[in-house]
């Protein structure tokens, strides 16, 4: 039986999506794009997850960006428009759940511009990151041209232009990673991050997630949108349910309303 280019794993209330192209270093198929794309779909639709994490196969890379000998092919493998729409939502932080990144090695191209989607990334302390592109006469088309709006210009340029990679600490350093550990600890700290997220009000952390990151690039929209969510999110019955809690020493029961 073929092994499926996507695992899932349910931890809690944190849903797990590893990509599984090992022997292709997790390389972006239009297969994978779409089957990674109708798991964030999928998890926005269960009330029950609350967070996921998005981990590799293997110690050889996380994702080396786009698999370009499909590419060159012109194959795209068995894909879901529903798929490869989420996957561009994701890829435009527009996800409601948030995403741990869970990089167990390294990931370079695309790969890298999936842990710039991420909300978080855990990055094991051997693994490296780049934006190659320029080296084969591309430019980073995912979201890595949009590197300045996390880093000072002058990095984002120094990245974009060399196409040099950086070490996990530098990246650290930069802001890019939240946490470095062993690559044998990257998943299960990744997973203890989102189950921390996912303790919380849904409703509140879906809007928090979509004010902070509108904000980024868009300081005026992100006030109009506070302005939309703060009488939803202070009227809710998990705001009620969050003082309560608090009043009556004991751990909330969100609904998510």
């Amino acid at each position: 039986m073929t092994e499926p280019v996507l695992v899932r794993e349910t931890r809690g209330s944190v849903l797990v999506l590893r990509l599984n192209r090992p022997d292709a270093r997790n390389a972006l198929s239009g297969e994978l794009v779409s089957e990674l794309g109708l798991g964030f779909d999928d998890a926005e639709r269960d009330p029950a997850v609350r967070c996921v994490v998005l981990t590799g196969t293997g110690d050889r890379a996380f994702c080396a960006g786009m698999d370009l000998a499909a590419f060159a092919a012109g194959s795209a493998g068995e894909v879901d428009p529903r798929g490869t729409a989420a996957f561009g939502r994701f890829m435009a932080g527009g996800i409601t759940r948030p995403v741990v990144g869970a990089a167990q090695a390294t990931a370079v191209a695309g790969g890298f511009e999936l842990l710039l989607a991420c909300d978080m990334v855990v990055a094991a302390e051997d693994a490296k990151f780049g934006l190659p592109e320029v080296k084969r006469g591309l430019f980073p088309a995912g979201c890595g041209v949009f590197l300045g709006t996390r880093v000072p210009p002058a990095i984002a340029l120094e990245l974009t232009l060399t196409g040099d990679p950086v070490d996990a600490a530098r990246a650290a350093a930069l802001g890019l990673v939240n946490q470095v550990v062993p690559a044998v600890e990257v998943l299960d700290t990744a997973v203890r991050l989102a189950d921390r997220i996912a303790r919380n009000g849904p409703l509140a952390v879906q809007a928090t997630k979509q004010m902070v990151r509108a904000a980024i690039a868009d300081y005026a929209g992100a006030i109009a949108l506070q302005n939309e969510w703060q009488p939803k999110i202070f009227g809710s019955n998990d705001a009620r349910e969050g003082a309560s809690a608090f009043i009556e020493k004991r751990d909330p029961v969100w609904t998510g309303t």
